[in-house]
């Protein structure tokens, strides 16, 4: 079968010929060689074809990351199927509601997540044909399709490269989590451009911590070390104590992570005596590296690729390589090969020269075709051929970014605009501080007000006064929280961004009981 220039399921093969005997993942010390993986990801492609599968179906699973997880997803490329990979960090009303909207042809579990994905089914208003996911179960057990009445007959043809390769539901902090369709050319491009500022070869072993149902997890490094050739070493969860020793005994040469992994690395009582000269590069992301922590990493001989993505745009937009880390901190850096971007006004919509301040818009081949059955969500986020991110940013004189705060985010206190993600920064910079989020409240007086969630370090007293004073001593005085609150941990999705939401509607059940004496806001 023919297939598109720039589809993903010739991958394997073209490894298979060149490196047939090297090892292309090596999960919890078990490895799966470039021959291995090709021909166990064409027999089950093989399989799902002659069970009835066609093109556009959508698989959608419920796993770790494993081994398992990297055939199917190159089964899926090469028979035209949709691999759909959901969170089990999710609910189970979470992940039924994810399931009606992907309506999959078939639901693969892996058994330790079998109760929740029971749970789930049982919301689901039509039924689902679930089996197992691991070893040879799938091929062996491989049940026929069930649609939901929603398709036509299966599609027979070679897959193209504008067919869906992944469908990966956003983290849902603004709204209800929605399907973000990627095609087997955004996730070429994507890596493309990737393999254009960071150096992965054949000879490198990656540590892929990141979950594989984030889009991190597939298109920053792993897709790109399977295209060259390159060992992948599979992490289910992130264990500090265990990351040091793998790059230790595994001579990790590069990994990617958003700043707290770097910062729990450093944390952690082995970091001093890990050797971690094998670790050249790793790439960060989610937000900039604060200075210190950058510091520290260089410290250790590790340079770092920083930079800002999101989903829609698979998710590489922004790149500040390392050469500009410690002359741009705070940055985002400028855009990677193939990707276009511009800032618009915010009020009129118009594309801004030079430096200026707006709303980012990307454009370019990894760019996805929009949300799946969702079309008032895609028209409005894919307009006039640009996707417009929602994201505020700074673009200085020199053609640097810098990503401000999500303009859903920012508040606005006697007239005056303020971003959480500013005062996050500072709050952050105490040494009592382990985690803050900040967000807007309403406030009869000003409008919108501040308040802060702080999780507080262990062993390092303070209080809301301290904190206050803090602010006061580092922010212009409308940007100081109205009020600073302690909290074990603070809400995050999956990706790691901060459900700002839950901590709004958390503040203000607090301040109705607080009005009916219920206690104190």
């Amino acid at each position: 079968m023919t297939h598109g220039l720039h589809t993903l399921g010739r991958w394997t093969r073209d490894r298979a010929t060149a490196t047939p005997l090297r090892a292309a993942v090596d999960d919890r010390g078990v490895e799966l060689t470039y021959r291995e993986l090709d021909e166990r990801a064409t027999a089950l492609a093989d399989a799902f074809l002659d069970q009835g599968y066609g093109v556009g179906d959508r698989i959608a699973t419920i796993t770790g990351n494993s081994a398992d997880h990297v055939v199917l997803f190159f089964a899926c490329a090469k028979a035209g199927l949709v691999l759909v990979p959901l969170s089990w960090r999710l609910s189970p009303r979470e992940l039924a509601l994810q399931l009606e909207q992907c309506a999959p042809a078939l639901l693969l579990v892996e058994e330790e997540f079998d109760s929740l994905a029971s749970a789930a089914r049982k919301r689901l208003l039509q039924p689902l044909t679930t089996t197992s996911l691991g070893g040879s179960g799938v091929e062996a057990n491989m049940p026929h399709p069930v649609r939901w009445g929603l398709e036509d007959a299966p599609v027979r043809r070679a897959v193209r490269d504008d067919d869906p390769l992944l469908i990966i539901f956003t983290s849902g902090t603004q709204s209800a989590a929605r399907g973000a369709v990627l095609t087997h050319a955004n996730c070429f491009w994507t890596n493309l451009a990737l393999s254009r500022i960071v150096d992965v070869s054949a000879t490198d072993i990656v540590l892929a911590v990141m979950p594989q149902y984030h889009v991190g997890g597939w298109n920053v490094q792993p897709l790109l070390a399977w295209w060259v050739g390159a060992t992948v070493v599979l992490e289910r969860t992130f264990d500090p104590g265990r990351v040091l020793q793998l790059i230790q005994d595994r001579r990790i040469t590069t990994m990617m992570g958003v700043p707290a992994n770097y910062l729990f690395l450093s944390e952690n009582p082995a970091f001093a005596s890990t050797d971690l000269s094998s670790l050249t590069h790793a790439i960060v992301g989610g937000a900039p590296m604060p200075e210190p922590l950058l510091r520290t990493w260089h410290a250790r001989g590790v340079a770092l690729t920083q930079g800002y993505g999101l989903t829609e745009a698979s998710p590489n937009v922004l790149c500040l390589p390392d050469e500009d880390a410690r002359t741009k901190i705070g940055l985002a850096g400028k855009p990677y090969p193939h990707v276009e971007v511009a800032v618009a006004d915010m009020v009129t919509g118009a594309p801004l020269d030079g430096a200026a301040e707006g709303e980012l818009l990307v454009r370019g081949p990894s760019v996805f075709p929009g949300y799946f059955r969702n079309e008032e969500a895609t028209a409005l986020a894919l307009r006039d051929g640009w996707l417009h991110t929602g994201d505020l940013v700074r673009r200085d004189a020199d053609g640097y970014y810098q990503v401000i705060d999500r303009i859903s985010d920012i508040y606005i206190s006697g007239g005056e605009s303020i971003s959480p993600s500013e005062v996050e920064s500072v709050l952050a910079a105490h040494p009592a501080v382990a985690d803050v989020a900040v967000v807007g409240v309403p406030d009869d007086r000003w409008g919108e007000v501040g308040v802060a969630f702080v999780v507080v370090r262990q062993g390092v007293p303070t209080d809301e006064a301290a904190l206050t004073e803090y602010c006061q001593q580092n922010l212009a005085g409308y940007k100081v929280p109205k009020r600073i609150l302690m909290r074990s941990s603070i809400p995050r999705s999956g990706a790691n961004k901060v459900r700002r939401r839950e901590l709004v509607d958390e503040f203000d059940a607090m301040r109705s009981g607080a009005q009916t004496g219920a206690g104190t806001p």
